[in-house]
Formats: structure tokens, C-alpha cells, sequence
């Protein structure tokens, strides 16, 4: 009867969710004639936008590739480098930072005044194409990192010490053990990088630099915001929808990714290197630190240039609570869902109706499929027709980061309520425990990993800049926001110097999200 209960709970959640989407789908056929503009993909200018869009993530994604097979590579082969550790949680932080403190940090490092400007030539701008390809190597360039690196360690000692017993050398151990490997994983990670750059928003506003560099996303934002023209808004929704959408079908049939779980498989036998090899991978390593942490770096002579007027003057504690408040709220109800939407998936797991649990899954994920800014028009329209945005703004704001939380916090959870039911499950049904008791023995099981997955639904919610764009007002305002704000309106120093201390929050949510997977 418990087991009932929890179930119908979870279908109720589950609905819950699906009603959130339908919601805005309703919201974009509501206006007009079904909302669209038929002019919109009939405009050259719009085919220009999404060629744009497609070079854009496709740069960017091949270049996150190609960099991080070395490092990976690197990362694999040297035993015990000097902080490892500390640069695989490095890693995790770069790939969930907020987009804007990577983004001021580079406007302070190759900006009009930056570090770097003055040996770029005269002709060097980091506004446009390159700006936007730089932040999404940055932003990218660690997950490709983790991902590969993971990959190579699940390469079994029996193979190296037989292609050793084979005298094989560096070329063919990379050609016949390293590259099937990797080629595994290496079409899921170019389309999951691909995905992110294709749907990017504040890369793309703050460092676009004009209409020549800009997507889709931006043109939602520009279409809703600017001009009010709903039509064009909705209709460029749809072919955002449309074509990410595709994308991640894509990449969650062929998907099997653990990037963020601890490294749990260590090679036993590695071959031995040569001086040329060893001290080649040591140079990789030292220049994937440097480049990682130059932007971030750049941050700090804001920190003692500022003078105390302009640091008195800065707004900081009403954005740092508001979006702690969000992020603690969209965190917290994302982990109340997936745990509800997980109990009929382990349900249907544990009874072996394997179609069933795969709808369950693709339901409950669904979010991973639209693009936030399609979610975020779609709710913003029918709320602007029926309530106060002063009012419930930030309340869509907190519904829409849930929805796009959850699907993360159920990644983190899964594994482990999976273990869970293998182990515990028949014994919980012959001691036939109440709903009560049996919450009591399962929570303390999952302590480790719902610390875990609140801290890293966390550090995403308090980096949202999309959902906030289209909801935000005068009267409230999120630090992301605040800093795009400094670094719009070309005051670099207090951006910076928000960013830094955004920063600073980030690492140590990281570093406990490290530490907590380490036990």
C-alpha cells in the first residue's frame, strides 16, 4: 500500500512537470494565429541568424574536442602531476560557472583594456565571432577534459600489458587501444558541447558585438523585449525548439555519460615514457592551467584598483540574496522532484518492463529537450495576459529553473536509489514498511548524494541568465544580471569585482560538491 501511495505521488509530480511545458507550449500558440510570423522564414536576415548560430556551436564544439584529447591525454599518462586533483575539480567549476564571470574576465583580460590587448594588434576585437568562440572554449573545454579522461580510465591493465607483450609502440597503442576508446564517447561529447553553444544566451549578448553575430536565442530575447513582436518571437521559438530539440533526442539515445561522478576506476599498468613524451605531456598540462585560469586571474586587480567610493557605492546584498534565494529554491524543489518521478521509475525498473521505464525516464527528462528561452517565452506571454509580473515574477523564474533541474538532480540520484533497490528492496517489501519508515531508511542512504545534487542543481540555478532576462523588472535584480548591467554599461572594475566574489561562493560550492563525491 505504501509502495502504491509513493507511486501515485510520483505520476502526480511527473504530470506536474508535463503540465509546467504544456503550459508554455499553450502560451506560444495562444497569440494570434497560432502565434506565428510565416514572414520570419521567408527573411534572409533570419537564415543568416541560424547559419550563424549553427558555425558558431560548431566551432566551437570541434575546438573544445581537439584541445581536450592532449590534456585528457596528459592527465591519464602522468601518474601523479601536481594537483591533479585540484585541477579535475577545477574542471567541474569552469564547466558550472556563471557565464558572466568568465565573460568579465575575459572583457578584463582581451577587452578594449585588457592585459593582452596591446600585443593583439591594432586590429583585435573580442567582440563578434572570436569573443564568443574564446568564452565557449573556456566554458566547454573542461567538460571535453573530464569526459575523455574518464573514458581513458576505464581502459582495462589486461590491455596494456598485452600490447606490451606485443612491443607496440606509441602510434599503434593510440591507434588500436586509445582511439576506440575515445571514439565512444567522442561523438556524444561534440554533440552535447554543440547543444549548449547552439542554445547560448549570455555569451552571445555581451559579447556578439552586433547583428552580424547573433542567434536565435538573442533574436528571441530581442524580438520579446525590444520590438514586442510576439509573432517573430514565437516563431523563432519554434525552430529553436525544432532543431535543439533534435539534437538532444540525439544525444540522449547514444548517451551514457558519468562525467561528474568521482573517478572511481584508476589504471593499474601504465606503459612506461619516454623523456620527449613525458615532458611533452607536462608542458600540455602547465598550458591547460594557464589558459583556464587566465581569465579568472584577470579578475583581480579590481579587487586593490578600485577605490573605496566606487566599492561603497556597489549594490551587492539585495542581488546576492535574491539569487541565493532562487537557487536554494529551484535547488530544493528540483530534489523533491526527482526523488517523487524516480519512485515509478524504479518501480517499473524493479518489475522489468523495460518500455515502460524508458518512457518514464524520457518523460521525466523532457526538459533536457527545450531550449530554456522556448519555456521562458512561452510562460512569460500567458503570464503578461493573466497575472502581475511585479508580483510573480520571481516565482516563474524559481517553476522554470525547477523544470530544468530536474533532470540533472535525477542523474545524480539515479545510481544510487538504483543500488538501493537491488539491495534493500525485497527485504523493505517482507518487513512491509510504512510510507514514514520506509522515507526514514532511504533518506540517510542518500544523504551523499542529495548533498551533491542540491549543490550542483545549486551552482546552475544561481548562474541563470536566460530565465531572468525575460522575467526580470526594476525592482529586483540577480547578481549574474547586475553584473551583466556593470559590464554593459562599460564598468568593468565593480564587474569584476562581483565576479570575483561570485566566484569565490562557486569554488567553495565546488569544492564541498568534490569533496562530497570523494566519500
Amino acid at each position: 500500500m505504501a509502495q502504491r501511495s509513493s507511486q501515485i505521488v510520483g505520476y502526480v509530480a511527473l504530470i506536474g512537470l508535463l503540465l509546467i511545458t504544456t503550459w508554455a507550449f499553450y502560451g506560444l500558440s495562444s497569440v494570434g494565429e497560432g502565434g506565428l510570423s510565416r514572414a520570419v522564414f521567408t527573411d534572409p536576415y533570419i537564415y543568416s541568424l541560424l547559419a550563424f548560430s549553427l558555425k558558431q556551436a560548431s566551432l566551437s564544439a570541434t575546438g573544445a574536442v581537439v584541445l581536450a584529447l592532449p590534456v585528457a591525454r596528459a592527465l591519464y599518462y602522468l601518474p601523479k602531476p601536481l594537483g591533479k586533483a585540484l585541477f579535475l575539480a577545477f574542471c567541474l567549476l569552469c564547466f558550472v560557472l556563471p557565464t558572466l564571470i568568465l565573460i568579465t574576465g575575459l572583457v578584463a583580460l582581451l577587452g578594449q583594456a585588457g592585459w593582452l590587448t596591446p600585443y593583439l594588434g591594432e586590429s583585435w576585437s573580442l567582440y563578434g565571432l572570436q569573443g564568443i568562440l574564446l568564452a565557449h572554449l573556456f566554458l566547454n573545454l573542461p567538460f571535453a577534459i573530464r569526459a575523455f579522461y574518464l573514458q581513458l580510465q576505464a581502459l582495462p591493465a589486461s590491455s596494456w600489458l598485452l600490447a606490451r607483450q606485443l612491443k607496440l609502440n606509441a602510434w599503434q597503442a593510440w591507434c588500436l587501444l586509445e582511439w576506440p576508446q575515445l571514439r565512444a564517447r567522442l561523438l556524444t561529447v561534440w554533440v552535447f558541447i554543440f547543444v549548449l553553444c547552439f542554445n547560448s544566451f549570455a555569451v552571445v549578448l555581451s559579447l556578439g558585438g552586433g547583428p552580424q553575430s547573433t542567434t536565435l536565442e538573442i533574436a528571441i530575447y530581442q524580438a520579446l523585449k525590444y520590438d514586442f513582436n510576439i509573432p517573430e518571437a514565437l516563431s523563432l521559438a519554434w525552430l529553436q525548439l525544432f532543431i535543439a530539440g533534435s539534437l538532444f533526442l540525439l544525444l540522449t539515445r547514444f548517451s551514457t555519460s558519468s562525467w561528474l561522478s568521482a573517478e572511481t576506476v584508476r589504471a593499474q599498468f601504465l606503459p612506461s615514457l619516454s623523456a620527449t613524451a613525458r615532458f611533452m605531456h607536462q608542458l600540455v598540462y602547465g598550458l591547460a592551467w594557464l589558459v583556464l585560469l587566465l581569465p579568472l586571474l584577470a579578475l583581480l586587480p579590481s579587487l586593490w584598483q578600485i577605490s573605496a567610493e566606487r566599492l561603497s557605492k556597489l549594490i551587492l546584498i539585495q542581488p546576492l540574496l535574491t539569487s541565493l534565494g532562487l537557487g536554494v529554491s529551484a535547488a530544493g524543489l528540483a530534489l523533491v522532484f526527482a526523488l517523487l518521478v524516480l519512485t515509478p521509475i524504479r518501480q517499473a525498473r524493479i518489475r522489468h518492463r523495460v518500455y515502460q521505464q524508458w518512457l518514464l525516464e524520457g518523460l521525466a527528462n523532457h526538459s533536457l529537450v527545450i531550449p530554456a528561452m522556448v519555456l521562458s517565452v512561452g510562460l512569460y506571454i500567458w503570464a503578461l495576459q493573466h497575472l502581475d509580473l511585479e508580483v510573480w515574477g520571481l516565482v516563474w523564474v524559481v517553476l522554470i529553473n525547477t523544470l530544468i533541474l530536474v533532470p540533472f538532480a535525477i542523474q545524480q540520484l539515479k545510481p544510487r536509489l538504483f543500488q538501493f533497490d537491488d539491495q534493500y528492496q525485497q527485504l523493505a517489501q517482507q518487513l512491509k514498511l510504512g510510507s514514514l519508515a520506509y522515507w526514514q531508511v532511504l533518506l540517510p542512504w542518500l544523504r551523499r548524494d542529495l548533498q551533491a545534487a542540491f549543490v550542483l542543481c545549486l551552482l546552475l540555478a544561481m548562474g541563470d541568465v536566460a530565465i531572468f532576462s525575460i522575467f526580470a523588472t526594476d525592482h529586483w535584480i540577480s547578481l549574474p544580471w547586475l553584473i551583466y548591467s556593470y559590464a554593459s554599461s562599460y564598468r568593468v572594475m565593480e564587474a569584476s569585482v562581483l565576479s570575483f566574489l561570485f566566484l569565490v561562493i562557486c569554488a567553495v560550492l565546488v569544492l564541498c560538491l568534490e569533496r562530497i563525491k570523494a566519500h
